[in-house]
């Protein structure tokens, strides 16, 4: 006889196990330091603004949804698709690669179990190469 006296509890998100906004915002803010201070970034930083606060911001919204986390991107005047966001940009091997190590940096420099960086660095690796174009 099946047991019907069991409740399976929904798994977190990869938004919770990475903690929250707190862990997402250093997450973000350790990503663009890195791609700001590592000469071997300097073909992703010069796709960007001198002032990498607003695009801290973009990112910081577009992954909370991304991850599981409050939709927040979704309310912004300024979303635009991530692929055509990143359409205007020529990003091949070298680019996507650039972009990894800086998250990587970032994953890093986090507290986090060892699934939960393997979780994310495999999602981000899938995500990165989408965007390539070239």
């Amino acid at each position: 006889m099946a047991r019907t006296d069991t409740i399976e509890l929904p798994t977190a998100s990869p938004y919770d196990r990475l903690g929250g906004a707190p862990a997402l915002r250093r997450l973000v803010d350790a990503f663009y330091d890195a791609m700001d201070q590592d000469p071997a970034a300097a073909g992703i930083r010069a796709m960007h603004d001198p002032d990498l606060g607003p695009i801290r911001d973009k990112l910081f919204d577009w992954l909370s949804g991304w991850a599981g986390g409050p939709p927040v991107y979704n309310d912004r005047p300024d979303r635009t698709c991530i692929m055509s966001a990143h359409r205007p940009y020529a990003i091949g091997p070298a680019e996507r690669d650039q972009w990894m190590a800086c998250m990587r940096t970032a994953l890093a420099g986090l507290e986090l179990e060892d699934d939960v960086r393997v979780m994310f660095d495999a999602a981000f690796s899938r995500l990165s190469d989408g965007l390539r174009n070239r």
